[in-house]
């Protein structure tokens, strides 16, 4: 950024709020991103969208892909902490992969599945992008493999205990891939695709039905284990 165009960024930055002026900002890129998609991400258009000056974004963000990698960094912080709480919550296996899949139809229509999909896109030809967004990325199945080996910690308290193949990584590693995978197909293809997960969503529900069902009955009183 030009000495001159700094000291104008400085100007602008003083008689606003940086706090307000970065949220203003990273919700219009978010919105751009999701509209638009990342290669036709303009700096300019952000700005007309968030109602500030150009040079704020420069000066707050640097670059295009610090501001993005911040966009991913505030949606996560967000939809990480959502779903780490519907894990610690209490209820069974079938109700909180239920709760899962309203938090999915939520992401989808706010455009988060969209902004993900791009930025995991364009790293791919990108390696300073990729470096920055794979840990945003990981953080997803980081939080999943909390999840499962909770669950599994939870079945062997109640004297239930799945085959030894099915360890806490492996299941964790189902879920995250599928899940990746329906997401970008969900996005691009069509509404075959879409009923096919949906049914595989489905048949996973019924299968921790099941599950939730076992448990009960191993937990009732005088069951011996």
């Amino acid at each position: 950024m030009a000495p001159t165009v700094k000291k104008a960024a400085r100007r602008l930055s003083a008689k606003a709020d940086p706090a307000q002026t970065q949220t203003k900002i990273l919700d219009a890129a978010f919105r751009q991103l999701a509209s638009r998609g990342y290669s036709a991400l303009s700096m300019r258009e952000i700005a007309k969208d968030a109602g500030v000056n150009h040079a704020l974004i420069n000066y707050h963000f640097r670059t295009k892909d610090q501001l993005v990698i911040a966009v991913m960094d505030e949606a996560n912080r967000q939809l990480l902490e959502r779903q780490r709480g519907m894990y610690e919550s209490p209820g069974g296996f079938a109700d909180k992969w239920a709760e899962a899949r309203r938090f999915y139809k939520d992401d989808l229509a706010s455009g988060f599945v969209r902004v993900q999909a791009e930025l995991w896109a364009a790293s791919m030809s990108d390696e300073g992008l990729r470096k920055k967004f794979l840990p945003r990325l990981l953080a997803w199945r980081r939080l999943v493999l909390g999840g499962v080996r909770d669950a599994l910690e939870s079945l062997e308290t109640r004297g239930v205990n799945l085959p030894a193949p099915l360890t806490a990584e492996a299941i964790a590693c189902w879920i995250c891939e599928f899940w990746f995978g329906m997401e970008f197909l969900d996005l691009i293809g069509t509404r075959r695709e879409r009923a096919e997960h949906s049914a595989a969503l489905d048949a996973i529900e019924q299968l921790l039905e099941r599950l939730d069902a076992l448990v009960d009955e191993s937990t009732r009183p005088g069951k011996r284990h």
